[in-house]
């Protein structure tokens, strides 16, 4: 017997007549549903534990997964369930609380305010409960689904996104689609999806009523009102009129792909594989390029045609022919860890041989010697501890401060689990770090962040969601951040492209990430055989990085990984950084062969893969002219 067709969908009342009939008949035998909020369907359906997802048209557009032709979630007016709320007029607001269940609504408030002239207006991603308790005088939010529908009268001024949206374009508002991965679908599933679409459509009291009763309300009018008169179900002309108004005006701003691909069904086969240079080319020109279109390029296109596309891109961002570097140094304080990754030959379990804690004149000694050799600022990375606890590591942060470096670090997996010890939020710990002295968080430990490949190599680290959480908690008090991808433990090629993309919407969202390192994983031997790759793969990894991380300044060359060599190549493959002094390695290296080079041989290599070598610091910002 085949195994079920697993769909993700959310269980508002929304999404209920496209779910109705999928639970009876012989579609009861072939399909399993399980309920999520929309941005969770969505990871869901990229990270492959879902075979179909109700999603919203935002989040089809980012992660490029193909929508289907059957059925939709639109409004031809007010829709009651997408709404702007506050105490004061939208003219008053600085700030809009953006709820993080829906990518489309968020898309859609900031497209309007656009419109609108609010430039200036500035977001925060929360959830729906935070959203609702932030508003304040300067401060409104977006709700959606069943929450905008039953807490929007506590508010005195409500603005209904899909009224505006008509009353601006004509057109209808569309807010979700089903979404597949693959560019074909099964016609057994269309036609359960399209019968299914008809019953839900024939049951509109049924499911009003229904919903009446679970919130113990007498009177389903309200809720059929909204079912019937509100929302529409069909994914007809003017639904996909407006479907590509809205891509194109949230593309305009840089917020999107310009469109979706649909699904065709089976037996049809997969289109052939065309079109590579259309998204070079305009990859190159810093236009959005979906996942699906990064995984293409990984996999098939020319080596020499994607180092000159990006290349071409970062002649835009970097025009003076400079790069950069820094002095710095690594202080691993601890290799002491309980995460046990399968790829980590540095770490000791608590109570084994060789574990160590760096006593306070070793970290002293370290620190000097970088301020003697001119150095700026020190990375701090060690393992989970659990013997050290929050004030160790305020003391660890001032103690290093006070000679008057440059402090980063701590990896979101460290904050994450030290949150965890302390029984406290990754807030109040960051905001801990902050307030002792700590500048900046780095990127290490995102390895690949697709949860089925993290379970794979590192089962107790933190999920994808938790490491990008702790990065935006950093990014909104005020820290700036690095972002990495140790790529070839076994992902696919779209998986690496979807780990690409989860950054580029984070830093849509924040601004926060300064830049962007990637190098294959290291394998000296250990307990997982990965898919270790060669500088070829290397050059193409980094290339398609500058083509999709079209919001991220920097990239840097991993000359310590690759080599001298292939990391002068990384320049003409979209790198305008040439990464740090290595006075210190031990993470990397304990696991494979690590190079090294001092500032002379750092700017003579820059030298002759034909730039200006430049000093900087933590925020890449200059210092001088080349030093030696």
């Amino acid at each position: 017997m085949n195994q079920p067709v697993r769909i993700a969908a959310s269980s508002y009342l929304n999404s209920r007549p496209l779910l109705y009939g999928l639970g009876r008949g012989g579609a009861r035998e072939r399909i399993h549903i399980e309920h999520a909020p929309p941005s969770e369907c969505a990871r869901r359906l990229a990270e492959g534990e879902a075979d179909i997802g109700l999603l919203p048209v935002a989040a089809i557009a980012q992660l490029g997964l193909y929508a289907l032709p059957v059925g939709c979630v639109s409004a031809r007016g007010p829709v009651e369930s997408i709404l702007l709320v506050g105490n004061t007029p939208l003219d008053q607001w600085k700030t809009i609380c953006l709820d993080r269940s829906s990518r489309s609504s968020a898309t859609l408030a900031r497209v309007l305010m656009e419109a609108r002239g609010r430039k200036e207006m500035r977001y925060e991603v929360r959830d729906p409960g935070a959203c609702v308790q932030s508003v304040g005088d300067e401060t409104g939010a977006l709700l959606i689904g069943d929450l905008a529908l039953e807490v929007a009268e506590r508010f005195a001024y409500r603005y209904d996104l899909g009224e505006m949206w008509n009353s601006w374009t004509g057109l209808p508002l569309v807010t979700a689609l089903w979404a597949t991965r693959e560019p074909i679908v099964d016609p057994l599933v269309l036609a359960d999806l399209q019968e299914a679409l008809e019953a839900g459509k024939a049951a509109f009291p049924q499911l009003a009523l229904a919903h009446a009763v679970e919130r113990g309300e007498a009177d389903p009018a309200p809720y059929l009102r909204y079912l019937k008169d509100s929302l529409a179900f069909d994914l007809g002309r003017r639904e996909r009129e407006g479907l590509t108004e809205y891509l194109r005006k949230a593309n305009a701003i840089g917020l999107l792909p310009p469109e979706i691909q649909f699904a065709a069904p089976a037996p049809n086969r997969p289109q052939p594989r065309t079109g590579l240079d259309a998204v070079l080319s305009r990859a190159a020109q810093g236009k959005r390029i979906s996942a699906a279109e990064a995984a293409r390029l990984l996999e098939d296109a020319p080596i020499a045609e994607l180092g000159a596309a990006a290349d071409e891109r970062r002649r835009q961002l970097h025009p003076d022919g400079r790069v950069t570097y820094i002095v710095e140094r690594n202080i691993n304080y601890t290799n002491v860890c309980t995460t046990a990754c399968r790829f980590c030959a540095f770490f000791r379990a608590p109570g084994r041989n060789g574990g160590y804690v760096l006593s306070w004149d070793e970290i002293g000694e370290k620190c000097q010697r970088l301020k003697d050799a001119g150095g700026v600022q020190v990375l701090l990375q060690g393992g989970i501890n659990p013997e050290l606890r929050l004030p160790y590591y305020e003391e660890l942060v001032r103690f290093i401060k006070g000679f008057g470096l440059r402090l980063n670090g701590f990896s979101p997996e460290e904050i994450h689990c030290l949150a965890e010890l302390e029984k406290t939020s990754v807030e109040r710990v960051l905001v801990a770090l902050k307030e002792a002295g700590l500048d900046s968080v780095p990127g290490g430990g995102a390895e690949v962040l697709v949860d089925r490949v993290r379970s794979r190599i590192a089962r107790k680290k933190a999920t994808s969601a938790q490491w990008l959480e702790v990065m935006r908690i950093a990014q909104r008090n005020g820290m700036r951040c690095s972002a990495t991808l140790m790529y070839g433990v076994g992902e696919t090629y779209y998986e690496r492209a979807l780990h690409l993309a989860k950054l580029r919407e984070l830093q849509d969202e924040t601004g926060g990430f300064t830049a962007f390192i990637c190098w294959p994983y290291q394998d000296g031997g250990l307990k997982l055989r990965g898919d270790q790759e060669g500088a070829g793969e290397y050059l193409r990894t980094l290339a398609v990085s500058r083509l999709v991380l079209d919001n991220f300044a920097n990239l840097q060359a991993s000359w310590p990984t690759m080599g001298p060599a292939v990391g002068q190549a990384a320049l003409h493959h979209g790198a305008n950084d040439f990464g740090q002094v290595m006075m210190e390695e031990n993470v990397v290296s304990a696991a494979g062969s690590v190079f090294a080079m001092d500032s002379a041989g750092i700017e003579r290599h820059i030298r002759d893969a034909g730039f200006t070598p430049m000093r900087r610091d933590g925020l890449y910002r200059l210092l001088d002219e080349a030093a030696a």
